[in-house]
């Protein structure tokens, strides 16, 4: 076999399917690549957000409690001066106890994280929806790819249009990544 023998024309056709579907497949691999380095991001995001809400509540207890326990104790004395430095102090408890619920000055109070927690927690699932849409897509560009690649070789163009149909498949997944994710929810 000298290499010389006729060349299907076809051949050149599924080649250049082949270079198409394999671009594609390099865009849905960086895409899915992205989505999911951004559902990771998003979940610690979320993880720590939840750590700081939670840190918060444990303060917030600490000194409701202090605060209830120092009404109890206030209100068993005599001592007018002493229930009134009491009654002060009960009082910048119950500040710093509202306050840390409610921050919206800085956006960290308890009710300001938890909606931020909650939004991270949102775009990680919208990340790892579009995740799956993107390693559906480039498992189709892959198999397509192998089906053009048998049609070269068994000259059988059953494979190709079926490759193309593959392609067709990767593309539409693609564009649900990108502008519905979790449309199709297949596993």
């Amino acid at each position: 076999m000298s290499g010389h023998g006729h060349v299907d024309p076809s051949n050149k056709k599924i080649a250049l399917l082949i270079a198409v579907l394999a671009l594609f497949l390099a865009l849905a691999e960086t895409a899915a690549k992205s989505s999911q380095t951004d559902a990771l991001n998003s979940n610690v995001e979320a993880s720590n957000l939840w750590a700081f809400f939670q840190a918060k509540t444990i303060r917030m207890t600490a000194v409701t409690t202090a605060a209830e326990d120092m009404t109890i104790t206030r209100d068993a004395l005599t001592d007018e001066a002493a229930k009134a430095a009491m009654t002060r102090q009960i009082e910048t408890w119950r500040g710093r106890a509202a306050r840390w619920d409610n921050e919206p000055e800085t956006n960290e109070g308890r009710r300001q994280l938890s909606a931020r927690a909650l939004a991270a927690e949102k775009k990680r699932d919208v990340s790892y929806k579009r995740y799956h849409d993107f390693e559906i897509s480039s498992a189709a560009f892959q198999i397509a790819i192998v089906l053009a690649s048998a049609a070269v070789v068994t000259s059988a163009m059953a494979l190709a249009w079926l490759a193309g149909g593959l392609g067709i498949v990767g593309i539409a997944f693609s564009a649900i990544g990108l502008f519905k994710p979790g449309l199709i929810h297949l596993f």
